[in-house]
């Protein structure tokens, strides 16, 4: 289809959504909410609430994010979806689930943390700028996923309850089941879950079946809690997911077109675990607020290509005891916290094939959030670690190193808000994959500790219906693990640079939005610009494995809107990556390399609960309205002719329907 035409079908039909304003009374919005950004909140924060995941029910990490411009979600095939945020990947980020540490690098083919998006209440990231008590080593800001208590199901006076889901995706005939219960008995809540998804491969937009590509998936999460006015809140919870399907032999590529001959698949078996012990309260008084965390995450990735067994594996046990004291002008969080992770691989079969490495950490902070004026919010927080890793061959490091942040939100009148952060951070010595890490590796005598500065500014004017914001960004990180498995053959680099391979990485770039609210109904566009470099050279998604890859330009678009009378809400979103050519420097990457292709892509759904039946949801959405053939922002390898990308679905009819009792 025409690129001309295709953008007036797609602009009539946001329209079409915009202007059902006019047709519909404005009402109070129910269990589905559509609106812009509020006033007042971290303008540097990206969050996506309950009420957005209600609204655009994701499957995977997409689309959680597919609203948001700057964080970037490479791959269609969960097991090697990566997120990137400003340009910089996930696993510089602290990455917690329920507050429980995630160390999940075992593969750099694989994904990093892969999560079931119908467990989540909600998700928060803090861009670059984290706070001392979001944890260490937040070198390119925070990601905190958090799953679905039974105060999210239940309504207040009800004692039990549950849903059973049922999906089909045409694209791919892929069926999903999920059934959950929850209650609460006196000062008890339970409520457990359990999902189910197996399909066959999909298509491309050119129709073409993406090898590897079928699903095969069960998750679930547990949780009981005890929770008394006087005693506070007790809780234990356990989730997990396991995807155990044939993928790419790679898997986040769709072929390579150089190289040794390999076959096509090979089985990635992925078993995710997360298991969190916690105790808060909350109601104690000013001076008591405590709160207590024990968890213990791992992340098992299995590779069997005809009995060529690989076993990698992740871990952390990590933990936190901290206390927000209530001030008159705010609030002090301070504690200690605590993790020791471990990543480990193993040949089966293969004498001393086992190696890994070790690291432990412990540290102190404090972080006030201060009301200095009505209209003036400040946040500063310092932490201190102290670090001790072990590698491979038995050598041990201990470092030790100071965090600090400051940001700020001004409320210059009633309609501007202007807001700005720094954060200086030490990261210590990180873990390598899994799967790289080499039992011939020499470590230097005194190996370089990754830090990291990073700067935003943002603006927000709301004008009536009307909102409108901006900001800029930056992050420089100094000395980032980027590991090697072996020096290039005939190389003269010694064997002692491989286990950590220090590198410069900066990204940089600016974030624009305009929306419109009128109540009943939304209309959301965004735009991001991102530039990235390694070692001052612009980066690329193979020398930035871990650390970027080359984003450039995007804009996001959503539009909603509810007519309540009917109880149907309908909506659409587009994702639109311009051509790459002013941030891939493609005479600088070598022969093969390419320009990263523009595409346009996008999605409408209608969602209906009838009067008559309120505890039903039916739900019908048309992924890829006109069957785009494109691979995502932050897919690997789109820059380089050898590689085949891991391409979208083409054009899928997807329907739900979620009865609760």
């Amino acid at each position: 289809m025409n690129r001309s035409v295709r953008g007036a079908l797609l602009c009539a039909a946001l329209s079409s959504v915009a202007s059902a304003v006019w047709a519909e009374d404005v009402f109070e919005l129910n269990t589905i909410y559509i609106g812009t950004y509020e006033l007042g909140t971290e303008l540097n924060d990206v969050d996506v609430s309950g009420e957005d995941l209600a609204r655009t029910k994701p499957t995977d990490l997409q689309d959680v994010f597919k609203g948001e411009p700057t964080v970037a979600v490479g791959s269609s095939i969960p097991t090697s979806q990566k997120i990137y945020v400003n340009g910089v990947e996930e696993t510089n980020l602290v990455v917690t689930i329920d507050g429980s540490r995630q160390n999940n690098k075992v593969f750099h083919h694989a994904a990093t943390n892969i999560i079931d998006p119908a467990l989540l209440k909600a998700v928060k990231v803090n861009p670059g700028v984290a706070t001392a008590d979001q944890g260490p080593g937040a070198i390119g800001g925070a990601l905190e996923f958090q799953t679905k208590d039974v105060a999210d199901l239940l309504a207040e006076g009800d004692d039990f309850g549950g849903f059973t889901a049922l999906e089909f995706n045409s694209n791919g005939n892929t069926i999903t089941t999920g059934n959950a219960v929850y209650g609460r008995k006196g000062a008890i809540e339970y409520l457990g879950y359990l999902k189910f998804a197996d399909g066959e491969e999909f298509e491309d937009g050119s129709g073409t079946e993406v090898v590897g590509s079928g699903v095969h998936l069960w998750s679930g999460l547990a949780k009981v809690a005890f929770d008394t006015p006087d005693a506070g809140r007790v809780e234990l919870s356990y989730e997990r997911l396991i995807d155990d399907n044939p993928r790419p032999f790679r898997a986040n590529m769709g072929g390579l077109l150089a190289g040794r001959p390999v076959p096509a698949t090979q089985i990635y078996d992925l078993d995710r675990q997360n298991i969190v012990l916690s105790y808060s309260d909350d109601r104690s008084g000013a001076a008591w607020n405590p709160e207590i965390l024990l968890a213990y995450s791992s992340t098992k990735l299995t590779t069997d290509n005809a009995g060529d067994r690989t076993d990698g594996k992740t871990q952390s046990l990590n933990g936190k005891i901290q206390n927000t004291f209530e001030l008159s002008m705010g609030d002090i969080v301070a504690g200690l916290d605590f993790y020791s992770d471990k990543s480990s691989m193993e040949y089966a079969g293969a004498d001393g094939a086992y190696r890994a490495e070790k690291v432990t950490n412990v540290g102190a902070f404090a972080q006030a959030y201060i009301d200095v004026t009505d209209t003036f919010l400040l946040s500063t927080g310092l932490r201190a670690d102290h670090q001790k890793f072990t590698g491979v061959d038995g050598a041990e490091f201990e470092n030790s190193g100071v965090s600090a942040n400051i940001s700020g939100e001004l409320e210059v009148s009633s309609n501007l808000t202007l807001s700005a952060g720094y954060s200086s951070v030490w990261g210590g010595l990180t873990l390598s994959e899994s799967f790289l890490m080499n039992a011939d590796w020499e470590y230097p005598d005194s190996p370089e500790e990754v830090t990291s500065e990073n700067l935003y500014l943002a603006g927000e004017l709301a004008l009536g219906d009307w909102t409108l914001n901006a900001k800029l960004f930056k992050t420089e990180i100094s000395d980032a693990r980027a590991p090697m498995w072996a020096p290039p053959s005939g190389s003269a680099i010694p064997m002692s640079e491989m286990p950590f391979n220090n590198t410069d990485m900066t990204s940089e770039g600016f974030e624009l939005g305009v929306g419109y609210d009128w109540g009943v109904g939304f209309i959301n566009v965004g735009y991001a610009n991102i530039d990235t470099t390694l070692n001052g050279t612009a980066a690329d998604s193979y020398t930035g494995n871990y650390l970027t890859a080359p984003l450039g330009e995007m804009i996001t678009i959503e539009a909603g809107h509810t007519f309540q009378n009917l109880g149907l809400t309908v909506g659409a979103d587009a994702q639109i990556g311009l051509k790459d050519t002013a941030y891939f420097d493609v005479a600088g990457a070598g022969a093969g390399a390419q320009e990263i292709p523009s595409y346009e892509v996008v999605n409408v759904f209608a969602e209906y609960n009838p009067s008559r039946m309120e505890n039903l949801t039916v739900r019908a959405e048309i992924n890829n309205l006109f069957d785009e053939h494109y691979a995502a922002r932050g897919t690997y390898g789109q820059e380089f002719a050898v590689v085949v990308p891991v391409y979208e679905p083409g054009r899928s009819v997807k329907v739900m329907a979620t009865l609760n009792f």
